[in-house]
């Protein structure tokens, strides 16, 4: 498969999503272990219907997403920043590494902060916020170090196993993160 290295990080880049992958992605969100994590639990996602939802985001004026591709061009999973208002400058991000081997080992860091940075320093927006549930403390964790803060919560809106869970609303603001933007410029390509 074919990725280009829009954004590049220590130990892995971001390349604008390859339809190519799809069977891939819904391989992921179909492994209970990965969406526990997401908002689609219970979902059921065939090739099909993952092409749909991708190919509707990749066509959004609003929604800019990436495939996250460790220095081996191997797919490892995606982020993408979404209901864009460049108006209010703002936007609501999402991540999830599919592969398993990459998780807890700051990949997921390294891949957000260079997101952020294309959000705050080439999109302009100053807001990036997010939704997470409490249960989810190894992603709560990683978005405290990077800088993001707890806003607010909805208690109890999330059921699974009979026990319910708050969904935990985070942000970060453009003047919040460590500005990386000189180091990004000289590895920034455009595509």
């Amino acid at each position: 498969m074919k990725y280009y290295k829009k954004l590049i990080g220590e130990r892995l880049y971001l390349s604008p999503v390859n339809l190519d992958d799809i069977e891939k992605y819904a391989e992921w969100l179909n492994d209970l272990e990965i969406s526990l994590y997401l908002t689609g639990t219970s979902e059921v996602y065939t090739n099909d219907k993952e092409r749909e939802i991708l190919e509707n985001l990749l066509k959004s004026d609003t929604d800019v997403l990436f495939a996250i591709i460790n220095n081996d061009d191997k797919l490892i999973g995606n982020l993408g920043l979404h209901q864009i208002d460049y108006k209010n400058r703002k936007a609501t991000f999402g991540i999830f590494i599919g592969e398993k081997d990459y998780w807890n080992n700051g990949f997921g860091t390294e891949a957000i902060n260079l997101l952020l940075n294309y959000g705050f320093y080439f999109l302009n927006l100053h807001n990036i916020n997010l939704e997470v549930y409490s249960y989810n403390e190894r992603a709560i964790n990683c978005y405290k170090k990077i800088g993001f803060k707890e806003i607010g919560r909805r208690r109890e809106s999330i059921i699974l196993g009979g026990k319910f869970y708050d969904e935990i609303s985070m942000d970060i603001l453009s003047n919040e993160i460590k500005n990386d933007f000189d180091s990004m410029i000289e590895n920034f390509q455009i595509i």
